[in-house]
C-alpha cells in the first residue's frame, strides 16, 4: 500500500505565503485569477512547491476558505459576547466578512467541494451566532418582542444585511435609508445608543 504523499506542515511559512497570495489574488482580480502557476509566480516559488502543499487547486481554495472561516467564527463569537449583542449581530450580518466572502460564494457555484464546505461553515456560523446571541441577551437582560426568538432574529438580520449589501454592489439603494433607520430604532429601543468610540468593530 502506497504511503500518502506528505503535504507540508500547517504552519509552514511557505504554506502561509501561498494562502496569503491566494487571498490577495481573489480580492484584487477574482477567484478566476487563482491558478497553480499564477500563485507560484506571485509567491516566487516553483509550481511543484504549490502542489507539495496542496494536491489540487480545490485543496488550495479549501485551505484558504477554512483559514478565513476559522478566524471569522472566533471574531463573531467575541463580538456577540459584548455588552450590546443586538448591535453586534447587526454589524456582523450587514458587513458579512468582505469581498473575499463574495468571491468564495461565486466560486461555490462552479466547484462542489467549495459549495459543500461553504454551506457547512455557514451552518456553523449560524449555530454559533444563535448560541452566542442567546447567551448575550440573557446576560444583558434584553427581552425580545413576543414570538421573536434569537434564531428568528439572526435569520432576519442576516437576510436584510445581505440583501442590502448585494443591492449596494449593484447600485440599488431604494428603501435602504428607511430600512437602516428602522434597524437603528429597533436596536436603540433594546440596547440604547451605540457604544462610544473605541468599541470593537467587526
Amino acid at each position: 500500500m502506497t504511503a500518502p504523499r506528505r503535504m507540508g506542515t500547517e504552519n509552514s511559512k511557505t504554506r502561509l505565503l501561498l494562502l496569503d497570495v491566494t487571498e490577495r489574488l481573489m480580492l484584487e482580480e477574482g477567484y478566476a485569477a487563482v491558478g497553480v502557476r499564477r500563485v507560484a509566480r506571485e509567491a516566487g516559488v516553483a509550481p511543484a512547491l504549490v502542489l507539495y502543499y496542496f494536491r489540487t487547486l480545490d485543496d488550495l481554495f479549501l485551505a484558504a476558505l477554512r483559514r478565513r472561516a476559522d478566524h471569522e467564527l472566533e471574531r463573531q463569537i467575541r463580538l456577540l459576547a459584548g455588552p450590546q449583542p443586538l448591535r453586534a449581530l447587526w454589524r456582523l450580518t450587514s458587513h458579512p466578512g468582505n469581498a473575499l466572502t463574495t468571491e468564495f460564494t461565486a466560486l461555490a457555484n462552479h466547484r462542489k467541494a467549495i459549495r459543500a464546505e461553504l454551506a457547512a461553515r455557514a451552518e456553523n456560523y449560524r449555530e454559533a451566532q444563535i448560541e452566542a446571541l442567546t447567551r448575550g441577551l440573557a446576560e444583558s437582560g434584553v427581552q425580545l418582542p413576543p414570538g421573536m426568538s434569537p434564531a428568528v432574529l439572526q435569520v432576519l438580520a442576516n437576510a436584510l444585511g445581505r440583501i442590502i449589501m448585494i443591492e449596494n454592489t449593484m447600485g440599488m439603494t431604494t428603501g435602504h435609508t428607511e430600512a437602516l433607520a428602522f434597524v437603528e430604532r429597533f436596536v436603540q429601543r433594546y440596547e440604547g445608543a451605540s457604544e462610544p468610540a473605541g468599541a470593537p468593530e467587526p
